[in-house]
């Protein structure tokens, strides 16, 4: 990688001109990079970033699979029913739902954003002045969620199908420290330090995510004094309705032991990351308990069965044409189809070294795709800084832009396959609210905890923000739109009866409405760092 001299980094700041006249001295990976003219080297690495955004995706599907295989995790509760003598043997998760939401599914679909700003954060140790990659991507990526991702999830759900968040006291509560977290972070950046960042103020920061996490298994729990006295919707039995996967081949361990879902068009390519909503109960009498403990055990797969879904991963990831692609009765699509795979190809077969989730109910699996996560990250913060230099686009502009809605992928598709799968609405708006306080709190806190601290200890100076005052007109331009956000959400409850779906041309209406809110962001935002307002 070209290093970033003071010339290099005045240029990446931006400038009037996209494609400007002077030369840009920074390179990806040669040298004679930069003997290619800006228009072409800035369409190559715009592509090499829509690329990187395609293994992203890639890489957060296996990663999903693994943390489905965590959360899975259950222990065993056994009662006696003192009247029958009966006994219940009840295999419960350890996980709570909506700790489970908070933490590993809305932290999992958000750390590209965080392992984007931490990388940003750590190759600027030293420098007095915070990155502006990190802070821009999640206020952009804060937006992208809010707006967007609320616009597909109303229209996911059928026609005439309405969706309800079931518990309206854990979503208030999850509510009210995403807003907190933006009213925090303007009040950190513009009234107690103006421009600057202390490490107080950083710990602060990252502190208030332990109170989130508190707070909301406070109101789940209906703790007293700690939960607003709001009674919730009974939950299904089933969170998740249960859908029947075509037969395939049984005598495959890679079969045998998959736990993708068929989507809509039949293909495997759909992960239930939302099964962490479903209890297993079994009654059983006595005499049975041992047997069923028994069979239980004989579904945990052995090492060579493990050895043979690792050889499959590898297999699979040469295979261009499944076996439904193969049933398309248009030739372009098949084509089409088959193209997508040969792009992905190279992104398979590096992911397939990631070890099978079946292993240490899916720790390897998830620890290893979060490394490929960070790697990814590392190469786009790169990418993002040669593409700054060579078009001359603020680096702001491009965070809250191109690389928030490149790394809210995983955000977008998880809340998308809740609001398809799920009986309510839970977990595809908590998502979205719990992933924005995730951004604040870890995403940035994290960051700048690193840095103020490393700038306390070696130089006993807090950290700079150099372009504050963008970030700050875009929290509030960000505050003013998700009132408007939410107060549509509020009106479709109390008109409709539900949050998510409904007539359809509500839904698009609404859906419209979301995206232009979207739109406003993003253009006043980049007016506002730019210098034209």
């Amino acid at each position: 990688m070209g290093p970033l001299d003071n010339s290099i980094v005045e240029n990446i700041s931006g400038g009037p001109n996209i494609f400007g006249i002077e030369k840009c001295q920074l390179y990806f990976l040669f040298r004679d990079e930069t003997k290619l003219g800006n228009v072409f080297r800035g369409f190559l690495y715009f592509t090499a970033l829509a690329y990187c955004f395609i293994g992203l995706s890639a890489i957060t599907a296996r990663f999903f699979r693994s943390m489905e295989h965590v959360v899975k995790h259950t222990r065993t509760v056994e009662e006696i029913d003192p009247c029958t003598n009966i006994k219940t043997i009840r295999l419960k998760k350890v996980w709570n739902y909506t700790i489970a939401d908070i933490t590993l599914l809305a932290f999992g679909t958000s750390f590209p954003q965080i392992s984007l700003a931490t990388i940003d954060a750590i190759r600027n140790l030293g420098n007095l002045y915070a990155g502006g990659l990190g802070p821009g991507t999640l206020v952009g990526s804060a937006a992208f969620d809010l707006f967007p991702i609320h616009a597909v999830c109303v229209v996911v759900p059928k026609a005439g199908e309405l969706k309800k968040i079931s518990d309206i006291g854990v979503w208030l509560v999850e509510l009210f420290w995403s807003f907190w977290a933006y009213i925090w972070l303007y009040i950190t950046l513009e009234v107690w330090t103006p421009n600057e960042i202390t490490l107080w103020e950083a710990l602060l920061t990252v502190l208030q995510f332990g109170l989130l996490l508190i707070h909301a298994y406070a109101q789940d729990k209906r703790w007293p004094y700690l939960s607003l006295p709001i009674s919730r919707s009974e939950r299904p039995e089933e969170w998740v309705p249960v859908e029947t996967a075509p037969c395939r081949d049984q005598n495959t361990a890679h079969d045998k032991y998959s736990q993708i879902l068929d989507d809509e068009y039949g293909n495997k390519n759909v992960v239930d990351i939302f099964s962490i909503h479903q209890d297993a109960y079994q009654k059983l009498p006595d005499t049975d308990v041992a047997e069923s403990s028994e069979q239980s055990s004989k579904k945990i797969p052995e090492k060579d069965n493990l050895l043979s879904l690792w050889k499959h991963q590898f297999i699979d990831a040469f295979v261009l044409e499944s076996p439904e692609s193969r049933k398309l009765n248009s030739t372009c699509l098949r084509l089409a189809k088959a193209f997508w795979e040969l792009l992905r190809a190279p992104w398979r077969i590096l992911f397939a070294f990631v070890p099978p989730y079946q292993i240490a109910h899916g720790w390897i699996s998830f620890i290893f795709s979060l490394i490929f996560i960070s790697g990814i990250a590392y190469i786009v913060t790169k990418l993002t800084d040669v593409i700054s230099c060579v078009t001359g686009i603020n680096s702001y502009v491009i965070a809250f832009t191109a690389l928030a809605a490149g790394t809210s992928w995983p955000d977008l598709m998880a809340s998308k396959i809740a609001a398809e799968r799920q009986i309510t609405a839970d977990s595809a708006i908590a998502n979205i609210t719990c992933s924005n306080s995730v951004n604040i709190y870890i995403g940035i806190g994290v960051p700048w905890l690193i840095n103020t601290l490393y700038n306390f200890i070696a130089y006993n100076k807090p950290l700079k923000i150099e372009n504050a005052g963008g970030l700050s007109f875009s929290l509030l331009v960000f505050f003013a739109t998700s009132i408007a956000c939410i107060g549509v959400l509020v009106f479709r409850r109390l008109t409709l009866g539900a949050e998510l779906g409904g007539p359809r041309l509500w839904a698009w209406v609404t859906c419209v409405f979301f995206m232009c809110l979207w739109l406003i962001f993003v253009v006043l935002s980049s007016l506002r760092v730019s210098g034209f307002i």
